[in-house]
């Protein structure tokens, strides 16, 4: 192959030679075209060599072009780019002399306030976060929930009950898988009321409890027994055990554990019953060791699966209608005690308690069994 630049010439005879080998040009010729420049070739073998060597020469021309802007850019970028200085003279510091004076002492904190000492340490970091724990009132490995829609805060019950309780059941029905299994604390507080003697109309043996200065107050219905030593005013831990799963009060329905939580968020205000089916799906759990009564408590454990409150039935919603209309004509009516509204503030702590009361369990559900209160 041959420079493409050079051009066919005639030789003196007039005998044409091709432009790529440089042999004789027969009389069917190839002619390639580019630009103002023509060639003349023999054979299509010598047509496809040229153009491979007119290729390579064109790419290599371009990669020279391509280096030579590159490093002409890297040099204008290194003579543009500022630069500092020369190095100035260094200065030496001298640190000034300070007295020497005494670690500040950490003030107590207020009441209900906790955090780490300082510099923190794991076991405080870990004391301040265990400092409020709240934990599922029946032992794990699994978070247990409301099985059916009759089990659930809200589902149908008969009777007088408060306002918030929606269609009757002021609480949830837990568990009933082992009869006579531990009931925890779900949280520290207070013991407010208990109740020893199985009462068949208002939940059987119960305790209820008092947290945050009583301003929160947790219920566990239908037990089977009581510890001795639990007593009306007796602090309790989170995770204690504070009765045994049972049927007491019980009428139609398997054994179970009827928890309720109830708020009362200033002193001498309502008493007004929250779902605790949102909190104990996420609550920590208590796992006995080797089945004893020491466990661990772990957070580990699957959410649970919450059914959700049961709606409002058609004669609950009008009850319910009723209620805020009537607390709208009278502001007052919170701290009145009136019991059409669901107030409870008025009612000794020990009727209280007793309020989700057993008799209900002769109405079940709609679509499902009877379960207790």
């Amino acid at each position: 192959m041959i420079d493409p630049e050079v051009r066919p010439f005639a030789l003196p005879d007039g005998i044409a030679l091709c432009d790529a080998c440089g042999g004789a040009l027969p009389s069917a010729r190839y002619v390639h075209v580019e630009g103002p420049v023509m060639d003349v070739l023999c054979s299509a073998k010598c047509h496809r060599s040229a153009v491979r060597g007119w290729r390579r020469a064109r790419w290599t021309a371009r990669k020279h072009f391509v280096l030579r802007t590159a490093v002409t850019a890297i040099l204008l970028g290194a003579f543009l780019a500022p630069h500092e200085g020369p190095p100035g003279r260094r200065r030496v510091a001298r640190a000034a002399m300070v007295a020497p004076h005494s670690e500040p002492s950490v003030s107590a904190l207020p009441p209900g306030w906790y955090g780490p000492d300082w510099p923190p340490t794991e076991p405080s970091l870990l004391a301040a976060l265990g400092e409020d724990t709240w934990i599922h009132p029946l032992s794990g490995p699994v978070r247990r929930m409301p099985r059916a829609d009759s089990r659930v805060f809200g589902a149908v019950r008969p009777g007088a009950r408060p306002i918030e309780c929606r269609n009757g059941h002021c609480g949830v029905d837990l568990g009933g898988e082992i009869w006579g299994e531990h009931i925890h604390a779900v949280h520290d507080g207070v013991v407010d009321f208990v109740q020893r003697n199985a009462n068949p109309d208002r939940g059987g043996e119960f305790v209820r409890l008092s947290h945050r200065d009583g301003t929160v107050f947790t219920q566990y219905f239908h037990l089977a027994a009581i510890p001795r030593g639990l007593e009306r005013g007796v602090h309790v831990k989170a995770g204690d055990v504070i009765g045994l799963l049972g049927d007491t009060g019980v009428k139609e329905s398997a054994p179970h554990l009827h928890f309720a939580i109830s708020v009362r968020p200033w002193k001498d205000g309502p008493e007004r019953y929250i779902d605790p089916e949102p909190l104990i799906a996420l609550w920590a759990v208590r796992v006995p060791v080797e089945g004893g009564e020491i466990g661990l408590v772990t957070t580990l454990a699957r959410p649970g699966w919450a059914l959700g409150s049961a709606p409002l039935s058609g004669k609950r919603r009008k009850d319910a209608r009723l209620a805020k209309l009537k607390q709208g004509s009278r502001p007052d009516s919170d701290s009145a005690g009136d019991e059409g509204d669901g107030a409870t503030e008025t009612t000794p702590a020990a009727e209280r308690a007793e309020e989700p009361a057993a008799a209900s369990e002769s109405a079940p559900a709609a679509g499902a069994p009877a379960e207790g209160d």
